[in-house]
């Protein structure tokens, strides 16, 4: 099988699942190798800042903590590169749904996820504290992918990311003195995830459209858009990998412990989009809309709530955020998948997505063996 044909089978939607699994129990075979959940890892800005001032000290479990970078950066860049510069300021004059978003991410959200905390967990326990810190930030990064995924309306998820993204600085303080107590911790860092998730592959997505455009057209910009396209599965697949190998030691030595925060995560997740997706299909959003704003209210911040955990609490409330994303991907996947199976029902008439998601469904639509 040759390379083109390989990477036209990633794009299957049908044969991701098998990819996805593959991912992770390669990623708990190389953790229970190495161990390395037993060593202290240093928080990817901090190891990229390292880096530039050559202090960095290279080792398997911190270049793997790096490789959650790289994972992102793959799997973000090729949805930026779908986005016009047009489509951003349709996004922006969409009042309704920013007010859902924004209603579900900051008035319910932190609330539920202290809820499910309350109930499945002892309150005042390192992994009370460690998920209800999880829940405080809506996610900047890997929505987007999601959102991608579902063939949903991209330009939409930037807008919406990059409003919480804003709002993330202001009420996270807020949030974490009314639901944890005293934290201190950088609020920098949250404009610092922002700079580094968002910002750098947008700029590079929207340079790269601009100039593949520019210089190959349209149409034959589509081509290499196809190639990009399986490069963000890619990325997903990779990022796997790597957060499977940080704990998966753990995984198999305590499955318990996943398990204890896998079912309050798990409703969360399933709760909250299920919720915002079927509010904005009442509302009467198209498909692509109601599928941005659905994930743009699941996603939690992972990043940051790695970051403040590590800085401001003890390595067992940090341990329940770093578990967190081992369970929000493959149950985000799998909301992917109910979005997309539940589309012809709910959303009879075709939708008038403007960022190219209907193009790039027929491109992957026909990828790959049926």
């Amino acid at each position: 099988m040759n390379i083109f044909r390989f990477l036209e089978r990633l794009q299957n939607f049908k044969l991701l699942p098998f990819f996805v699994v593959i991912s992770m129990a390669i990623g708990i075979g190389i953790g229970e190798i190495y161990g390395i959940s037993n060593f202290a890892l240093t928080p990817p800005i901090d190891a990229l800042a390292s880096i530039i001032h050559g202090t960095y000290e290279f080792s398997l479990p911190n270049t793997l903590a790096l490789g959650v970078v790289v994972g992102l950066f793959l799997m973000m860049y090729p949805a930026m590169t779908n986005i016009r510069f047009g489509d951003l300021g349709k996004a922006v004059r969409s009042p309704k749904h920013l007010a859902v978003v924004l209603f579900f991410n900051f008035a319910v959200a932190p609330f539920f996820m202290l809820l499910l905390a309350n109930l499945f967990l002892t309150p005042g326990s390192d992994f009370h504290t460690g998920l209800v810190l999880y829940g405080l930030a809506p996610c900047i990064a890997m929505v987007i992918v999601f959102t991608f995924l579902s063939f949903g309306n991209n330009a939409l998820a930037i807008i919406l990311v990059a409003l919480n993204s804003i709002l993330q600085m202001l009420l996270i303080p807020v949030y974490a003195h009314w639901l944890l107590g005293e934290v201190n911790f950088d609020v920098w860092l949250v404009g610092e995830s922002v700079l580094l998730y968002l910002g750098i592959p947008l700029v590079a997505g929207l340079l790269t459209r601009y100039f593949g455009v520019k210089r190959y057209g349209e149409e034959k910009f589509k081509k290499v858009k196809t190639l990009l396209d399986t490069l963000s599965i890619v990325g997903l697949l990779f990022t796997l990998i790597v957060m499977f190998a940080l704990k998966g030691d753990l995984i198999l030595e305590s499955p318990g412990l996943i398990l204890e925060l896998a079912i309050p995560m798990t409703l969360f997740f399933w709760v909250m989009f299920v919720v915002v997706y079927l509010v904005g299909w009442k509302l009467g959003f198209n498909y692509q809309d109601a599928v941005a704003v659905g994930f743009n209210s699941t996603g939690r911040d992972f990043e940051i709530a790695i970051a403040i955990a590590i800085t401001a609490f003890n390595p067992t409330v940090a341990l329940a955020t770093v578990v967190g994303p081992l369970i929000e991907v493959p149950v985000m996947l799998v909301l992917v998948w109910f979005a997309r199976s539940t589309r012809a029902k709910l959303f009879s008439t075709p939708s008038s997505a403007f960022d190219g998601s209907a193009v790039r469904e027929s491109a992957q639509s026909s990828a790959g063996p049926k």
